[in-house]
């Protein structure tokens, strides 16, 4: 089953359990927000200091004064309780105070959380690996919203759009400079003579949790990784690729735009070390 299919068990707004916003709200208005989607396994949200993190930088850029973090924390709790699930959180500027663009001033942030049914990591994909494409759409670069998780998916949505054959897994994006950015929804690694690189996101894209944490699981287990400028010529000449995201994990990919790639011994070392971590985290027992 998908991890990602269905409509949420339960939703919150600003702590009481509803599914209604202010249609005023700026979050629907212009995407005048921020999300993070976390997995919940076992009722507890794993990684939860990384995506508050993020979400905290996301706030600072967008000048948006976030909740207090005992206030996340609790809610994010309430909506993770009760066996697995996966918990998405929207934080908006709130709602309008005066129509355009322009912020009056005194806006009160919007908190919206829902729970949806946990649907498990697809092991098969994490074994076997899955199938990716290239997206013709290019993302704009724009390094005020480059790294954050800002409500407008909209390129996102137009890429998806491309294809609707059901064993292609994701996309990869390029920016239209032509850098190697990320996936739909994923981050995404190569690996080249036993070092892994991924792509530099300080012009766009969203620097996924998971591939923080990758980063870190790398370094222990004697993986050089860099995070640098990649183009389509370090995409083709891949000898490993595999995509990140904090609901899947890492996914090798088997086959790019019609080529066969291998899974490689680095993949499966970082697949092995990350197995290992989680069973540590929250939930992880459950």
């Amino acid at each position: 089953m998908s991890a990602f299919a269905g409509l949420p068990e339960r939703t919150w707004v600003n702590g009481t359990e509803t599914g209604e916003v202010s249609v005023l709200d700026r979050g629907l208005q212009y995407g005048d927000g921020l999300f993070e989607t976390m997995a919940a396994p076992g009722g507890a949200v794993r990684f939860l200091d990384l995506h508050l993190k993020r979400l905290a930088q996301g706030c600072e850029r967008l000048g948006i004064a976030g909740p207090p973090q005992e206030v996340l924390r609790g809610e994010i709790a309430t909506a993770a309780a009760g066996g697995s699930a996966i918990v998405k959180l929207i934080l908006t500027r709130g709602p309008a105070r005066a129509r355009g663009y322009g912020v009056a001033g005194g806006e009160q942030p919007s908190r919206v959380l829902l729970r949806y049914a946990w649907g498990g990591e697809d092991a098969r994909a994490m074994r076997e690996g899955v199938r990716v494409r290239i997206a013709d759409l290019k993302l704009a670069e724009n390094p005020a919203l480059a790294g954050i998780k800002h409500l407008n998916r909209l390129e996102q949505i137009l890429a998806r759009l491309e294809w609707d054959d059901a064993g292609i897994a994701e996309a990869l994006l390029f920016s239209g400079s032509g850098a190697l950015i990320s996936g739909t929804m994923s981050n995404v690694f190569l690996v080249r003579a036993g070092e892994l690189f991924t792509p530099r996101l300080d012009r766009c894209g969203v620097a996924g949790v998971m591939r923080e944490v990758i980063g870190s699981l790398a370094a222990g287990a004697g993986v050089n990784c860099e995070r640098r400028v990649l183009d389509l010529e370090d995409l083709n000449h891949a000898e490993e690729l595999f995509l990140t995201s904090a609901l899947t994990g890492i996914r090798p990919v088997v086959e790019l735009a019609g080529r066969r790639i291998p899974i490689g011994p680095v993949t499966r070392r970082l697949q092995a070390a990350l197995a290992s971590q989680l069973a540590h985290e929250p939930g992880a027992a459950s």
